[in-house]
């Protein structure tokens, strides 16, 4: 067998994503869309969507051991964040997995944000970064889904309520 590219590798899975995930789908020729799925964030979701599709451990085990990272941090992240949908857009313009911001997905290398393997290695590179200059996991989540400067702002968790429940959230599923 052919070693296969990482460009590739990311195409594989995203179509053995879809194949996994879109049969026996309501739409014809397509899933629901995420906001009538639940898989949409919401502050105010108390569900947890499904545990990862196999196809993409892998990826957060890679990335997770590049960046010395926990994979089930990486893995809980991209479950609340997209509900494992790597074509999920957020209303904010953030994409992906890991719902990366397009310039913090440029700026983490990722060419190609809505490629599952670049958004996962953008994602854990950027979270590493938030945890190594905030040193604390509930900080560089809430810099994660807040952004770096409020967490500076307030010198802990920004009082806000999403991304109170988005931490709670996140370090519910990592278990």
């Amino acid at each position: 067998m052919e070693p296969v590219d990482r460009p590739d590798l990311g195409r594989l899975l995203l179509q053995q994503w879809i194949a996994a995930n879109l049969v026996g789908s309501p739409e014809p020729g397509g899933a629901t869309p995420p906001e009538e799925a639940g898989v949409a964030r919401s502050s105010s979701s108390t569900s947890q969507p499904p545990a990862a599709p196999a196809s993409f451990r892998e990826l957060f085990q890679r990335a997770a051991a590049r960046y010395g990272l926990d994979a089930r941090l990486l893995e809980a992240v991209a479950r609340v964040e997209s509900g494992f949908n790597p074509d999920a857009v957020s209303a904010a313009g953030a994409v992906g997995l890991m719902q990366l911001m397009p310039e913090t997905a440029r700026a983490m290398g990722a060419r190609d944000p809505l490629d599952p393997v670049q958004n996962v290695e953008a994602g854990a590179r950027y979270l590493k970064e938030l945890l190594d200059r905030f040193g604390d996991v509930r900080l560089a989540l809430a810099a994660y889904n807040a952004g770096p400067a409020a967490v500076e702002r307030f010198g802990d968790v920004p009082p806000y309520p999403e991304t109170v429940e988005y931490i709670r959230r996140v370090l519910n599923a990592v278990g």
